[in-house]
């Protein structure tokens, strides 16, 4: 069962470290900001990455259990799936931190990539693993629309 706690609480580790780090720039810099009108309330965002993280972290355990551990046959399946997780954890610092859209932006549209190509090597090894998955691609679709339409419309300062 330790296993699967640290597999499942992994995701967020850094999810929480990218929130703390921060945290003072979402009311400050990020409400100023213009966003659509679809977009989500600030307070469902650790609603949906709570369970988000713990369905991918959950998931990585499943495919890591499947394939007996750190195995040579892990290495592509994992490997993607921490490139991503490494990316997710990656675009707060950069629209938060550095308050970089564009930066962020690139980052997001990499990590769709790995994120999809997750959830297809996962999905001849684990199906439930797999589908555990397609939530946080639904997420991420918003996300990605979010940070494109937030990019457009508040154009960098020279």
């Amino acid at each position: 069962w330790a296993y699967t706690v640290g597999f499942t609480v992994l995701p967020h580790v850094g999810g929480f470290l990218g929130w703390f780090i921060n945290r003072k720039e979402i009311p400050v810099w990020y409400e100023k900001l213009k966003k659509p009108s679809w977009c989500p309330p600030r307070k469902i965002f650790p609603v949906a990455w709570t369970v988000l993280y713990t369905g991918m972290g959950y998931a990585s355990y499943l495919i890591w259990n499947d394939l007996g551990g750190c195995s040579s046959k892990a290495i592509v399946p994992l490997g993607l799936y921490g490139a991503q997780l490494a990316l997710n954890w990656a675009w707060p610092p950069f629209f938060f931190g550095a308050r970089n859209l564009k930066m962020a932006l690139i980052d997001v549209l990499c990590l769709d990539g790995l994120a999809i190509g997750t959830m297809c090597s996962w999905y001849r090894i684990n199906k439930i693993a797999a589908l555990l998955m397609v939530p946080y691609l639904g997420w991420l679709a918003m996300a990605t629309c979010l940070t494109i339409r937030i990019w457009k419309e508040n154009p960098e300062q020279k």
